[in-house]
């Protein structure tokens, strides 16, 4: 099979996305299925990439670590042509999630689409966030899915928010796959040694984007409590962000400082090891879909601690292989993990962990995937006008359009829909009447 995949981030960034597509990308490589990327241009990007085509793109968008691709039309036909794709996956709902709609909607091609994010956490990153902006980025994203033929989910959590925003129904759940053999096997002494760690310590480790959606004051705050009432304690803490200097600021409050340990970003071997120099793994985020890197600490060996939300509640059991809290508590945070000091009370959360991780072993969820592109492919055949004459080839563009007017229709009346919703009075029909507001008789 011949995937074309479209993603506005890839390497050389470090994230859940971009991971998530490299290893999609790589596994189905492994049992012989061709994959062709298409990414924005990157400075420090990989200097010779025969299955990635690069496009334009606005590097560090508005301050953030986010590139901003940006699409010339027809540029991608040749390369699309050449490598006569039988199927499209976007891995966005904008920007080159579009280019992927086009492409499909030009060559008659089945189109799936993975929410990997839920964008209404990303707004601050957009000049004139607002709660309109909100809405504008949830719309965007559910009205995206009726362009496509299957939908995927990332967990089960995601698959039942996408059904009450009324997303496409044809939807799957399939996580992004962890490497379970690789990450393993790590050795964390090295990384012990290098920042004066202890080889003893108890060690609390967080590991992702220090960036302003992960709820890192929160969880700084719960890690300070606990370095207070465990002097033997540290916090090794894997990524880089703006949040970096805030988190810094309540260890020093807390007269911590000294046990907040910083690696920068990290990958490969350094990054695994990095894990295995942990003995528990804290997470606050409230912005998963599907929290990638709990399920890379499970493989790993390690109970987590976390906040209960979409994405993290599928993987993590509470009293299982960690605990799972509600509510933004730093203190019951806290708590959770001084009482997971204990090595003997960490051991049979650790041996749940690996079992856990074994269910999200990119093999298994590889496969997952491959069933969606054949269902999808099977629902109305792979079709392609790569072949055919000038005309058809028009013709095809031409749908292709006419299919992204009608999306940006759809769009554009829901959020009218949802602006009226909001702002109607009390008085109009169907509303709750509160006599203050109706008007003069």
């Amino acid at each position: 099979m011949n995937v074309l995949m479209f993603t506005n981030t890839y390497l050389p960034i470090v994230g859940g996305v971009s991971e998530s597509v490299q290893r999609l990308k790589h596994r189905l490589q492994d049992v012989g299925h061709r994959v062709l990327v298409v990414a924005p241009r990157l400075a420090g990007q990989p200097e010779h990439e025969t299955d990635v085509v690069r496009v334009a793109a606005v590097q560090h968008f508005n301050g953030s670590d986010f590139s901003l691709p940006v699409p010339i039309p027809g540029q991608l036909i040749d390369a699309i042509e050449t490598f006569a794709p039988d199927i499209v996956h976007s891995h966005h709902p904008f920007l080159l999630g579009d280019t992927a709609a086009r492409a499909a909607e030009t060559y008659g091609l089945p189109l799936v689409f993975t929410h990997h994010t839920l964008y209404e956490h990303y707004t601050h990153y957009v000049p004139g966030d607002s709660p309109r902006m909100q809405r504008f980025a949830i719309a965007l994203a559910t009205q995206y899915t009726w362009l496509c033929d299957e939908v995927i989910a990332p967990s089960e959590s995601i698959r039942d928010l996408l059904r009450e925003r009324e997303a496409n129904p044809a939807l799957s759940v399939v996580p992004s796959g962890v490497d379970t053999l690789r990450f393993a096997m790590g050795d964390g002494r090295g990384w012990r040694e290098r920042l004066g760690i202890p080889a003893g310590a108890y060690v609390v480790g967080h590991l992702g984007r220090l960036a302003r959606e992960k709820n890192l004051t929160l969880l700084a705050e719960a890690v300070a409590g606990a370095l207070v009432a465990l002097p033997e304690a540290h916090f090794l803490v894997v990524g880089e962000g703006e949040a970096r200097h805030a988190m810094s600021a309540i260890a020093a409050d807390h007269d911590v400082l000294g046990r907040f340990h910083f690696t920068g970003r990290l990958q490969g071997q350094a990054l695994i090891d990095a894990y295995h120099a942990m003995d528990l793994f804290a997470f606050a985020s409230r912005s998963e879909t599907q929290g990638m890197v709990i399920a890379e600490a499970m493989a790993a060996g390690l109970p987590v601690v976390a906040i209960s939300a979409p994405g993290v509640r599928e993987v993590v059991r509470d009293g299982h292989n960690g605990r799972l809290l509600i509510g933004d508590d730093d203190v019951a945070m806290a708590e959770a993990i001084i009482e997971l000091a204990s090595a003997a009370r960490r051991e049979p959360l650790c041996r749940a962990a690996l079992a856990t991780a074994e269910a999200f072993d990119e093999r298994h969820c590889a496969e997952r995937c491959l069933a969606v592109y054949r269902r999808a492919i099977a629902r109305g055949g792979p079709f392609t006008h790569a072949d055919d004459g000038g005309w058809e080839r028009v013709r095809g563009r031409l749908g292709a359009e006419w299919q992204m007017l009608r999306y940006r229709g759809r769009l554009l009346r829901h959020l009218v829909q949802e602006e009226w919703e909001q702002e109607r009075p009390s008085w109009w029909p169907g509303s709750r009447h509160d006599e203050s507001e109706l008007p003069p008789k």
